[in-house]
Protein backbone atom coordinates (compact mmCIF):
# COMPACT_ATOMS: atom_id res chain seq x y z
CA UNK A 1 0.00 0.00 0.00
CA UNK A 2 1.34 3.72 -1.10
CA UNK A 3 1.69 5.87 1.84
CA UNK A 4 -0.11 8.91 1.26
CA UNK A 5 0.19 12.73 2.31
CA UNK A 6 -2.09 15.52 2.57
CA UNK A 7 -1.90 16.52 -0.95
CA UNK A 8 -2.64 12.77 -2.34
CA UNK A 9 -5.32 13.19 -0.27
CA UNK A 10 -6.84 16.64 -1.32
CA UNK A 11 -5.75 15.51 -4.92
CA UNK A 12 -7.90 12.03 -4.47
CA UNK A 13 -10.79 14.24 -3.30
CA UNK A 14 -11.07 17.28 -5.54
CA UNK A 15 -11.71 14.23 -8.15
CA UNK A 16 -15.57 13.89 -6.81
CA UNK A 17 -15.92 17.02 -5.39
CA UNK A 18 -18.11 19.77 -7.34
CA UNK A 19 -16.61 22.95 -6.16
CA UNK A 20 -18.60 26.16 -7.09
CA UNK A 21 -17.10 29.83 -6.57
CA UNK A 22 -19.08 32.81 -4.29
CA UNK A 23 -21.53 33.98 -7.05
CA UNK A 24 -22.86 30.40 -7.25
CA UNK A 25 -22.38 29.91 -3.76
CA UNK A 26 -24.50 32.88 -3.15
CA UNK A 27 -26.81 31.72 -5.36
CA UNK A 28 -27.57 28.34 -3.42
CA UNK A 29 -28.06 29.93 -0.44
CA UNK A 30 -30.55 32.68 -1.52
CA UNK A 31 -32.22 29.51 -3.01
CA UNK A 32 -32.82 27.53 0.18
CA UNK A 33 -29.97 25.05 -0.24
CA UNK A 34 -28.49 23.38 3.34
CA UNK A 35 -24.88 25.90 4.33
CA UNK A 36 -22.75 23.57 5.88
CA UNK A 37 -19.26 25.16 7.98
CA UNK A 38 -16.89 22.44 8.84
CA UNK A 39 -14.23 24.40 10.71
CA UNK A 40 -14.10 24.76 14.44
CA UNK A 41 -16.62 26.68 16.62
CA UNK A 42 -14.46 29.03 17.31
CA UNK A 43 -14.01 29.97 14.05
CA UNK A 44 -18.12 29.88 13.18
CA UNK A 45 -18.52 32.15 15.90
CA UNK A 46 -16.15 34.75 14.81
CA UNK A 47 -18.25 34.90 11.41
CA UNK A 48 -20.16 32.47 8.51
CA UNK A 49 -21.95 32.46 5.32
CA UNK A 50 -25.81 33.69 6.35
CA UNK A 51 -27.95 30.85 7.78
CA UNK A 52 -24.92 28.35 7.90
CA UNK A 53 -25.13 25.08 10.46
CA UNK A 54 -21.78 24.17 11.82
CA UNK A 55 -20.72 20.63 12.00
CA UNK A 56 -16.88 20.64 12.49
CA UNK A 57 -14.81 18.32 10.04
CA UNK A 58 -13.02 16.12 12.61
CA UNK A 59 -17.48 15.06 13.66
CA UNK A 60 -18.88 15.24 10.55
CA UNK A 61 -19.21 11.10 9.75
CA UNK A 62 -20.45 11.23 13.16
CA UNK A 63 -23.50 13.78 12.96
CA UNK A 64 -24.79 11.80 9.31
CA UNK A 65 -28.30 11.04 10.24
CA UNK A 66 -28.43 12.85 13.73
CA UNK A 67 -28.29 16.31 12.47
CA UNK A 68 -30.95 18.22 10.33
CA UNK A 69 -28.91 19.33 7.19
CA UNK A 70 -27.94 15.75 7.10
CA UNK A 71 -30.69 13.82 7.23
CA UNK A 72 -31.68 14.03 3.52
CA UNK A 73 -28.89 12.62 1.20
CA UNK A 74 -30.32 14.19 -1.31
CA UNK A 75 -30.67 17.40 -0.34
CA UNK A 76 -28.51 20.75 -2.10
CA UNK A 77 -25.28 21.21 0.45
CA UNK A 78 -22.66 23.84 0.23
CA UNK A 79 -19.74 22.80 2.85
CA UNK A 80 -16.89 25.13 3.22
CA UNK A 81 -13.80 25.66 5.71
CA UNK A 82 -11.31 28.60 5.66
CA UNK A 83 -9.74 28.58 2.68
CA UNK A 84 -10.89 24.97 1.01
CA UNK A 85 -8.99 22.09 2.40
CA UNK A 86 -11.54 20.73 4.78
CA UNK A 87 -14.62 20.98 3.03
CA UNK A 88 -12.89 19.37 -0.07
CA UNK A 89 -12.19 16.14 2.01
CA UNK A 90 -15.41 16.84 3.94
CA UNK A 91 -17.19 16.68 0.50
CA UNK A 92 -15.44 13.74 -0.46
CA UNK A 93 -16.40 12.10 2.64
CA UNK A 94 -19.87 12.68 1.84
CA UNK A 95 -20.13 11.89 -1.31
CA UNK A 96 -18.95 8.17 -0.43
CA UNK A 97 -21.56 8.12 2.37
CA UNK A 98 -24.45 8.67 -0.36
CA UNK A 99 -24.82 12.51 -0.92
CA UNK A 100 -25.47 13.45 -3.69
CA UNK A 101 -25.75 16.92 -4.30
CA UNK A 102 -22.88 18.02 -2.53
CA UNK A 103 -20.99 21.57 -3.55
CA UNK A 104 -17.90 22.91 -2.37
CA UNK A 105 -17.31 26.57 -1.88
CA UNK A 106 -13.53 27.61 -3.91
CA UNK A 107 -11.53 29.89 -1.22
CA UNK A 108 -13.54 28.95 1.49
CA UNK A 109 -14.96 31.23 4.03
CA UNK A 110 -11.39 33.47 3.48
CA UNK A 111 -12.66 33.83 0.02
CA UNK A 112 -15.97 34.62 0.78
CA UNK A 113 -15.58 37.01 3.18
CA UNK A 114 -13.00 39.02 1.07
CA UNK A 115 -15.64 39.67 -1.56
CA UNK A 116 -18.75 41.76 -1.30
CA UNK A 117 -20.95 38.30 0.12
CA UNK A 118 -22.75 38.78 3.65
CA UNK A 119 -21.47 37.04 6.72
CA UNK A 120 -22.67 36.23 10.27
CA UNK A 121 -20.87 36.56 13.50
CA UNK A 122 -22.34 35.24 16.90
CA UNK A 123 -23.71 38.26 18.63
CA UNK A 124 -21.62 37.14 21.90
CA UNK A 125 -18.07 38.21 19.55
CA UNK A 126 -17.45 41.92 20.22
CA UNK A 127 -16.17 43.19 17.00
Amino acid sequence: MNEMNKDDLLEEARVSVTPVDASEAQALVDGGASILDVREPAEFMMGHLPKAENIPRGVLEFKVGDHPVLADKNATILLYCKNGGRSTLAAHTLKRMGFSNVKMLVGGFDGWSGSIHKIETDPSVYQ
